[in-house]
């Protein structure tokens, strides 16, 4: 396929899926670059709305990871469209225990390992996987029918452009760093490949997607110097108010 027809085809997954009157359910999209507290954010949130929680990375990570099993070349991108086009992709959106699976094998564990890190850029920037991604997370949001929170790139332009509530997560370069490598610490990677694993992947990223500033009526968050408990709270603020004048929230 022509790399003319390849765009167009992720130029059509790019448009607006719908609208978002007050009777439908919350969806709350999060955007921002890696290390920023995405996440670990969204979960919480999830947790504290009792929503569903979808985390579009893992998505990413999943078909890197087959790749790879497969000894598929990343850089072929047509190979590796249609090892997704064929591939199934199952997630539990339960905040409390997030999981993903591939073709039936559950690649929770093994898509946060150092060698799919390195390569989930490659597979990101592919403008045929991003085309059957984004659709696939469109499906996924519409049939979350209590409600959602969708965390990751294109979230907030692409993906759920019409989300009740959008945020752009940010945070300082040398923070970001800190937190993925303390993520990180059970492999023993060093600061400075993970230095040039966050950089280098915002950098590859940035060229398909948008998360380096905010949309129009995108809350943006700065989490440098702020918990994730605070984080958490910063955005439950933006719910919109229901009726009868208390935020979405079930513990009520």
């Amino acid at each position: 396929m022509s790399e003319a027809a390849t765009s167009d085809e992720y130029q059509a997954a790019r448009q607006p899926s719908g609208t978002t009157e007050s009777n439908k359910p919350l969806v709350i999209a999060i955007d921002g670059p890696s290390g920023s507290g995405k996440s670990s954010t969204a979960r919480g949130v999830a947790e504290r709305l009792g929503l569903a929680f979808l985390d579009t990375g893992a998505m990413y990570r999943a078909i890197t990871w087959l790749a790879l099993q497969e000894g598929v070349d990343l850089e072929d991108q047509a190979a590796v469209a249609r090892l997704l086009s064929h591939a199934s992709i199952e997630i539990d959106q339960d905040p409390r225990r997030p999981a993903i699976a591939i073709n039936g094998v559950d690649v929770s564990e093994a898509i946060r390992a150092p060698e799919v890190s390195a390569a989930v850029s490659i597979v990101a920037a592919n403008l045929k996987i991003r085309a059957d991604l984004v659709a696939r997370q469109k499906k996924l949001i519409a049939g979350a029918g209590d409600g959602i929170v969708a965390e990751g790139r294109d979230i907030t332009t692409v993906v759920a452009p019409h989300a009740g509530v959008r945020v752009l997560l940010v945070a300082d370069p040398a923070a970001r760093v800190a937190r993925r490598h303390a993520e990180l610490a059970e492999h023993e990677m060093d600061v400075d490949a993970v230095t040039d694993q966050v950089i280098r992947r915002d950098r590859d990223d940035s060229m398909v997607a948008q998360f380096e500033s905010a949309a129009p009526g995108v809350h943006v968050v700065d989490s440098t110097f702020l918990s994730l408990e605070e984080v958490i709270e910063t955005i439950c603020t933006f719910v919109p108010v229901r009726a009868h004048g208390d935020r979405r929230d079930p513990r009520g």
